[in-house]
């Protein structure tokens, strides 16, 4: 799901191609993305993009008349910009967005289609769809400790929650938490004050510089490669690879649909976190360090 660094990329992208631009009209692939009635869609064709911003992981388009288009890309929707007129790409075309200049296209590469558009007049309506999260880059430490400490979850289940964190999805999450050196699983209501403002600085530090990389690479071009695995993240993606500070094996946590990479070395003091499906498995034999770990790979690789 595209996070901080990803949605700020995009709007840096938006600025220059659709503000004070009119909205000519939206083409729909699929009914299902557009989720309101009231107002009409229609209801914004012809009015100018006044501004572009972000609440949460939603990209807003603010339009004259106090009128606003929402869409949340959820995990594999993505946005393409496009010469004007662009035609929908078949299964993937979940809108087109026409303008004077080019045609934005949201497309979602996904059986599961999550990625929502929604319309909304006024700045009360519009303020429904924040989920109440805490926007880190302008907050103080303070704040940021206020928030950790509000609920007793773990700090990966924290970090990620849109209702306590804004923009703070499964792959900065592992990037912050490594930054910090702290585990994934460690609950919020036993952290320190030093621990929290370490957290604090982490979190500003690779979201900052994640946000600035990504433009740097795209420069005045279009996002095209949006992503939650990249090759020079420290940890998330990076099962089995040798973490960047210590050179131990990048560990993992299956939960669902979702995986956390963290490095036991760097965060969790050599021990290993319990992943469900293969202590399943292994049962009284899952290693608990990496020592342990170790000896496990060395014995299986010598009965082969």
């Amino acid at each position: 799901m595209p996070e901080f660094p990803d949605l700020e990329l995009y709007l840096s992208a938006l600025t220059p191609r659709i503000v004070g631009q009119p909205l000519q009209r939206v083409r729909l692939g699929s009914p299902f993305v557009l989720r309101t009635v009231e107002p009409p869609l229609a209801g914004t064709w012809g009015r100018k993009v006044v501004a572009v911003r972000r609440i949460g992981k939603r990209l807003v388009f603010e339009l004259e008349g106090e009128l606003f288009i929402i869409i949340h890309l959820m995990i594999a929707g993505r946005l393409q910009w496009k010469p004007a007129d662009a035609k929908l790409p078949g299964r993937a075309g979940l809108a087109a967005f026409d303008f004077p200049d080019g045609t934005l296209l949201l497309t979602e590469v996904s059986t599961k289609k999550r990625a929502s558009v929604h319309v909304a007049s006024g700045e009360a309506s519009l303020r429904t769809f924040d989920r109440g999260g805490l926007e880190v880059m302008t907050a103080h430490l303070d704040d940021f400790a206020a928030r950790v400490r509000l609920e007793n979850h773990t700090l990966k289940r924290t970090l990620t929650d849109p209702r306590l964190f804004s923009g703070i999805g499964n792959a900065y999450s592992d990037e912050i938490l490594h930054r910090a050196k702290l585990s994934p699983v460690k609950l919020t209501k036993a952290m320190t004050g030093e621990e929290i403002s370490r957290l604090y600085e982490a979190t500003l530090s690779v979201l900052r510089e994640w946000a600035e990389r990504l433009k740097q690479e795209v420069g005045d071009g279009w996002p095209e490669k949006v992503t939650a695995f990249r090759p020079e993240m420290a940890v998330h993606g990076k099962h089995k690879q040798p973490c960047p500070v210590c050179g131990s094996p990048v560990q993992r946590i299956v939960h669902a649909d979702n995986e956390t990479n963290y490095c036991a070395r760097c965060q969790t003091g050599g021990k290993l976190l319990a992943d469900r499906s293969l202590s399943r498995l292994l049962k009284e034999d899952w290693p608990t360090t990496l020592e342990e770990l170790e000896e496990y790979v060395a014995s299986r690789g010598s009965t082969r």
